[in-house]
């Protein structure tokens, strides 16, 4: 397959991070410009044998440029999208997509009518352990599904300077939802449907963080069962997601965060059957993510996370930020 030509917005923590990982082409994406307003990111380009520019301008009038990469505030992606569909370039955007359902919706709408590929980083549904548990909840083989227990929590940005803006409550609201917790909502609407109301727990106990450190959500859905989602921002890394069937259960958990993975824990049981233990190897799910947005660039699939999957994912959000706000039930619209 012939790789994707792409610029990489955003050469922050994980910006950087995606990029020092496609490095020589891998996952069929090959970095050809990167893009941030910071001139000291410059040199780091410069290492990595890039392109560089200050603004998004540039690259979307690269014609070399066939997608772009938005590693970049959640606040910037809605009006950088519509730029870039504006340019004719497929779009690969971080977590979250938008901060409301219709900034979702419209996302969704311009790459569709432009016949543009939108990618997603929900890498979590491309780690092995839990590909399978899609791919058996798909098959039946969990039976109904009744119940989702998640929590992706860490404590890395207890040391970020006051000023950053993941530590901005209009940019990253609700504790934890944006950085880790969106994660799990994406992988409980893929399997629950779509999500009805919620009600969410949302502290200040161990930090100064504007949005809270603490946050818990429980959420209903329109074909019944629920999901308890936990992203704390004040405790040691810790990444546990749990479904219950009516024909068996499957709990996934990450020996390491997903910036360097090292593999799962794996517990796992049927009806009637023993509980049995797997420890699995490490995979790289950011690569393979990207990889399958090449692909479906390049028109051998069709990209595995949907637009109504996204557009459900953000209303679902949408419903928890307002949530941690009046700490009602909110119902999902």
């Amino acid at each position: 397959m012939e790789q994707v030509r792409t610029a990489i917005v955003g050469l922050g923590w994980w910006g950087r991070k995606m990029t020092q990982l496609m490095a020589g082409g891998e996952g069929g994406v090959r970095l050809v410009r990167a893009v941030d307003p910071d001139p000291a990111a410059a040199a780091f380009a410069a290492e990595q044998g890039l392109a560089f520019s200050s603004g998004l301008d540039e690259a979307l009038n690269d014609a070399d440029v066939e997608a772009v990469i938005l590693a970049t505030p959640h606040a910037f992606h809605e009006a950088q999208i519509e730029a870039a569909v504006a340019a004719g370039k497929h779009v690969f955007c971080e977590k979250p997509l938008a901060l409301t359902k219709a900034g979702a919706e419209k996302a969704v709408q311009l790459c569709r009518e432009a016949g543009l590929v939108l990618g997603m980083g929900h890498e979590r549904r491309f780690e092995p352990p839990i590909a399978e548990i899609l791919q058996k909840a798909e098959a039946g083989e969990l039976g109904r599904i009744l119940q989702i227990e998640a929590n992706f929590s860490h404590d890395k940005f207890l040391s970020l300077p006051a000023e950053n803006w993941r530590l901005k409550a209009d940019q990253a609201p609700a504790g934890g939802m944006t950085a880790t917790g969106i994660h799990l909502t994406d992988l409980s609407v893929k399997l629950m449907g779509k999500a009805s109301d919620v009600r969410v727990s949302c502290e200040n106990l161990a930090s100064r963080i504007p949005q809270g450190d603490t946050m818990s959500a429980h959420i209903r859905f329109a074909g019944g069962g629920s999901a308890y989602v936990s992203a704390t921002l004040a405790t040691p890394f810790v990444s546990r997601f749990a479904v219950f069937g009516t024909q068996g259960w499957i709990e996934v958990r990450d020996k390491t965060h997903v910036e360097a993975p090292s593999g799962w824990i794996v517990t796992r049981a049927t009806a009637g059957g023993p509980i049995t233990v797997e420890d699995l190897g490490a995979a790289e799910p950011v690569r393979d993510n990207l990889h399958a947005f090449a692909r479906a660039v390049r028109g051998e699939i069709e990209y595995p996370i949907t637009g109504e999957d996204m557009i459900r994912n953000i209303a679902l959000l949408e419903a928890i930020v307002r949530s941690a706000s009046s700490g009602a039930v909110e119902p999902v619209h």
